[in-house]
């Protein structure tokens, strides 16, 4: 990475509670409060039925796996992702159907891939009531990780995590969720109360909104990244209206990245003005491994994304593959390189977005022409 370039490391949802909590060293009590499954030890159980025994009490790093050595050939100088789960001991569930909560003593897990951000606008971090974000907050802090999209207020819903780079640049990264990816309206935060950075649509007077936040905060030389949890889990579709207002938010709000995420497979990319848009990372990390159902989509398959910018205009996007197999993130096969590298072709062809498979099987991304 040159000086006068910046390198960032996004992906989807980062799932570290339930059944990767109950590998890590210090699990929390496995009761879960679900229809079908009453503790989280049988998700692991699920795993290993799939694909064979799973350590407990494993190292932090473990989960990770091959991911740590491509953090360390990119190099990527802000770390950023979803952290989908409350970080507590808190036993104040709400009555949702799923509840997603990783122990405090567990938080290593995410230093040990140097996670810089976690977005936290999302249809988990509350899943163990006001208390259980609180500790989240608390956990990440106290960890050295800094957080965006959620708050004990408003303003601090609404405020960015900032990461200053050399020259005086930095790295904004502001996040948001929305109904349409399961965020309950009333988890929104208030001006007296803790919650998310909750969106309501995606009306102009939104974009405006998200323009002030951007405005009051953006210098000269700074990259805005939106961290956006939208839609739904399945299905590659992209609406108009998510286009027109991901547009808008770079031809009028002063976003340079618009990262979504909530689909559970990676979707179209789009390269817009220079800037970029990944309608939909898809999941890295969680504890689905050997449920049935979806197949089509390959949600095996996940993606690190490593983009590089200068002056806010995307200078390249390199992403890498991966497969969870006991809980661990594994480089995917070649064949399953190839899998993604023509779905997502196929997918972004519509914006003019061009995807190939290197020597290397990773994947490159660029506008057409």
């Amino acid at each position: 990475m040159s000086m006068s370039e910046v390198g960032l490391f996004l992906c989807g949802d980062v799932m570290t509670g339930r059944g990767i909590d109950q590998i890590l060293a210090e699990p929390s009590e496995p009761t879960i409060h679900e229809p079908y499954l009453q503790s989280a030890l049988e998700y692991v159980e699920l795993a290993e039925a799939a694909h064979g025994p799973i350590p407990r009490r494993v190292a932090p790093g473990y989960l990770w796996g091959d991911a740590l050595a491509e953090l360390e050939r990119v190099r990527p100088d802000v770390r950023v992702v979803n952290l989908e789960t409350a970080v507590t001991t808190s036993g104040d569930w709400v009555e949702k159907g799923i509840n997603y909560r990783m122990h405090p003593a567990n938080v290593a897990c995410l230093g040990a891939a140097r996670i810089d951000c976690c977005t936290l606008a999302n249809n988990h971090v509350l899943d163990w009531g006001p208390a259980g974000l609180l500790e989240t907050l608390d956990t990440l802090a106290r960890a050295g990780i800094r957080t965006a999209g959620a708050g004990r207020d408003l303003a601090e819903a609404r405020a960015p995590a900032v990461f200053p780079l050399a020259g005086e640049r930095r790295v904004l990264v502001f996040a948001c969720g929305m109904e349409t990816s399961g965020v309950p309206p009333e988890w929104a935060a208030t001006a007296t109360a803790p919650g998310v950075n909750f969106l309501a649509d995606l009306s102009a007077a939104a974009v405006d909104r998200i323009a002030r936040d951007v405005a009051a905060v953006k210098r000269p030389g700074d990259l805005a990244v939106l961290s956006i949890h939208w839609g739904g889990n399945w299905g590659y579709g992209v609406a108009g209206a998510d286009t027109r207002f991901a547009r808008a938010l770079i031809d009028r709000a002063g976003v340079d990245v618009v990262a979504g995420h909530s689909s559970h497979h990676p979707k179209a990319i789009e390269v817009y003005r220079r800037r970029l848009i990944l309608y939909g990372c898809g999941d890295l990390v969680n504890d689905y491994e050997g449920i049935r159902g979806h197949e089509s989509f390959r949600p095996e398959l996940a993606a690190m994304y490593f983009p590089a910018f200068r002056d806010g205009a995307l200078e390249r996007l390199e992403a890498v593959a991966f497969r969870m197999r006991r809980f661990r993130l594994e480089l995917a096969a070649p064949a399953d390189s190839r899998w993604l590298a023509g779905t997502l072709a196929r997918e972004s062809h519509r914006f003019d977005t061009t995807v190939r498979l290197t020597p290397e099987h990773r994947l490159e991304v660029a506008a057409a022409g």
